[in-house]
């Protein structure tokens, strides 16, 4: 019975302290694998959207000092969404939501998280080259005869 006091005891102060806490690196793995999963629906969503599979490094680069605000900045705020143009514009608007959620996961393991840093700049990049196209395929609708 004293055991089974002592042990009911123990229980709640586990759960009233915040419950069992995980360690700090299966913490960072779940992390990881979230961005991983965002990162491949990314990769996906630039396919349809007719672009390559990754950004250049040269445009990972350029975002790596820079926001997804300034990535989706791409063309002109309101410019107008035909039907032709709708699908890629929605797939810009799906790759930047995925970039923020990235960035914000990546900021959450620390500026000195390479790994995360790296897919948070690419997805940047993503953003910035899908609402590109997206302005794109809608110029050349406006401009076809």
């Amino acid at each position: 019975m004293r055991a089974c006091l002592l042990g009911l005891a123990l229980a709640w102060v586990i759960v009233a302290c915040g419950g069992v806490q995980q360690p700090r690196h299966a913490k960072r793995y779940d992390a990881m694998t979230e961005i991983t999963q965002l990162w491949t629906q990314i990769r996906d969503w630039r396919r349809e959207a007719g672009l390559r599979v990754e950004p250049t490094p040269e445009a990972i680069v350029q975002m790596r000092k820079r926001d997804v605000q300034d990535a989706m900045k791409a063309c002109p705020e309101n410019h107008p969404v035909t039907k032709a143009c709708e699908d890629v514009c929605s797939l810009a608007n799906a790759i930047c939501d995925n970039a923020e959620a990235i960035c914000e996961i990546a900021d959450q393991l620390g500026k000195d998280d390479d790994q995360a840093q790296e897919k948070c700049a690419s997805a940047k990049a993503s953003c910035r080259e899908a609402k590109q196209r997206c302005c794109q395929k809608c110029s050349e609708e406006e401009t076809a005869p």
